[in-house]
């Protein structure tokens, strides 16, 4: 570890008695051990979380500046029936 600072934080006793479990166990070799793992995955996560609002928002920007006109509810359903009204009429067909 490069450089290291000592600092001191406060945590509900829940927490607490989890990180001296898992030290206990071997899990960890200390507690700073278990904060420094639990911060890693902390970093990774919230770097997942903001690379799927990036892309979210990309997708957003995008749908936004589609002029392709957009379908009717009563197109969007009279496509559905039509769909399902052929699988029934195979489905009937084999029997």
């Amino acid at each position: 570890m490069a450089n290291a600072e000592k600092i001191s934080i406060a945590l509900p006793s829940e927490m607490v008695h989890i990180i001296r479990i898992a030290v206990a166990t071997g899990e960890y070799a200390s507690s700073s051990e278990v904060v420094r793992d639990a911060l890693r995955d902390w970093i990774y996560k919230n770097s997942l979380r903001q690379k799927k609002m990036s892309e979210l928002r990309q997708l957003w920007k995008e749908a936004i500046s589609d002029k392709t006109p957009a379908s009717s509810m009563d197109d969007v359903l009279n496509r559905l029936e039509n769909k399902y009204q052929v699988m029934a009429d195979k489905a009937d067909a084999k029997k």
